[in-house]
């Protein structure tokens, strides 16, 4: 997928969203696997795969290691033959762009006993450090040293240990649970992170032979095994749970209704509690679908973004845009990552009434958002800018769209299939209306 800055989203807000939209596969469960796949001498098939620039990035990452990989766009799947990998090193010019793709270290580590990994890259949300990652990776009989913006790692051998994680990083806890599964005996993961990708990756290291209990909770087991025990997988990833509270959110944007499928409602049940006191209508139809409705103006609401499965920080930003135009005033602390507040600026000039205090956003609910000109600061304010246009009066255009082109399949066809009048148009073109909608 080409990424193109001299492109835009232009919207013409205040129509209800009606209609199905079907989830996509989970961007950050899918890149972990990729990255899993490595550690077999074999050939993987991953299923549910969505087609987003952060895809095509990892698959240059495992191409770049030496993996033979086939993505087919039109069946959604992906094959890694890493069979016989040539480097053990991940170029800057590749992981700089995104931070997911630093995972592979520990995929190397474990399977080859040396990893060179540039620092990680992605969102401009706030110090998100890999010490965290290197700890770990040290405990496990590793060396780890940073030159020239290169994590520099090796070991003679890797040998189970007790981890205590000082936060519940899910970035860390991944690097660890894959370092792990090479290694002699056994490593117990405390205050590990437990979302439902990091279950996922679990399970799709399980489907390879490795042996590994626990995911889900504050703690995870992870008995090593052999290289020869380790295998190809053949996988289908989770439903995307960011994907799916965007949606919600754009469908109660807009007071319309619509049907979600291929979710996992249990999966978002802070979110839908969040959103059922803002007054919001939620049924469950099937045991992956919902319907979503509202009507008149949502009551105010507090919330803390917290580590799973508390309030997700990925969907702060799309939340404050519903309480934008709700009646009374809401609090919002971001608790994760210091910069997480960077949309307040954009929404401010579509006239929301916001105050910043440190990481508690005080939001005084006002009549109705206008259209005007916003950019995307990072993929998840990107998205919730979008939603800001769709329940904005007037036409609002959304640039800097390589942020959102990084997490959200067919954006603009999934919106437009709901009946938003939205389009992606080249920046000389002046309006939604020569745009045709």
């Amino acid at each position: 997928m080409s990424i193109n800055s001299s492109e835009k989203l232009v919207i013409v807000g205040q129509t209800p969203l009606r209609g199905e939209v079907s989830i996509a596969g989970a961007k950050n469960a899918v890149l972990k696997h990729m990255a899993a796949a490595l550690l077999a001498k074999d050939v993987s098939v991953i299923c549910n795969v969505p087609e987003l620039t952060d895809v095509q990035i990892m698959l240059d990452v495992l191409n770049e290691l030496g993996a033979k990989t086939d993505y087919n766009k039109d069946e959604k799947i992906v094959t890694i033959d890493a069979t016989n990998l040539t480097s053990v090193v991940a170029p800057d010019e590749l992981v700089s762009k995104m931070r997911a793709s630093f995972v592979v270290l520990g995929s190397l580590i474990g399977r080859e006993k040396e990893a060179v990994v540039a620092l990680p890259g992605g969102c401009a949300i706030g110090a998100r450090r890999v010490n965290f990652h290197l700890k770990g990776i040290e405990a496990l009989g590793g060396e780890c040293k940073i030159v020239d913006g290169y994590v520099h790692a090796k070991a003679k051998k890797l040998v189970g240990a007790d981890i205590c994680l000082d936060i519940p990083s899910v970035g860390a806890t991944e690097n660890i649970m894959l370092a792990a599964v090479l290694a002699e005996g056994v490593t117990h993961i405390q205050n590990c992170a437990q979302e439902p990708e990091i279950v996922d990756l679990a399970n799709f290291l399980k489907a390879m032979g490795a042996d590994i209990q626990g995911a889900g909770t504050n703690q995870i087991t992870v008995t090593g095994v052999k290289q020869e025990q380790l295998h190809g997988a053949h996988y289908t990833t989770i439903p995307d749970r960011i994907e799916a509270g965007t949606y919600m959110s754009a469908i109660i944007a807009t007071r319309g209704k619509g049907i979600i499928k291929n979710i996992f409602p249990n999966h978002l049940t802070i979110f839908t509690g969040k959103l059922l006191e803002m007054g919001t209508k939620i049924k469950i139809l099937e045991p992956n679908t919902i319907e979503v409705s509202a009507q008149g103006r949502l009551n105010a609401e507090n919330f803390i973004t917290q580590p799973y499965p508390g309030f997700p920080t990925d969907l702060q930003a799309l939340a404050m845009v519903l309480l934008s135009t709700a009646n009374g005033v809401s609090v919002v602390t971001e608790s994760l990552y210091e910069n997480r507040f960077m949309h307040i600026n954009e929404l401010w000039k579509m006239g929301a009434n916001i105050k910043q205090d440190k990481n508690h956003a005080i939001i005084k609910g006002v009549e109705n958002l206008v259209g005007t000109q916003v950019s995307s600061t990072d993929l998840r304010a990107g998205a919730a800018l979008v939603v800001a246009g769709l329940m904005a009066i007037g036409e609002s255009e959304v640039n800097a769209l390589h942020h959102i082109d990084r997490g959200y399949e067919k954006f603009v066809d999934k919106l437009k299939g709901l009946g938003a009048k939205i389009e992606r148009v080249k920046e000389f073109d002046r309006s939604l209306h020569d745009a045709k909608i």
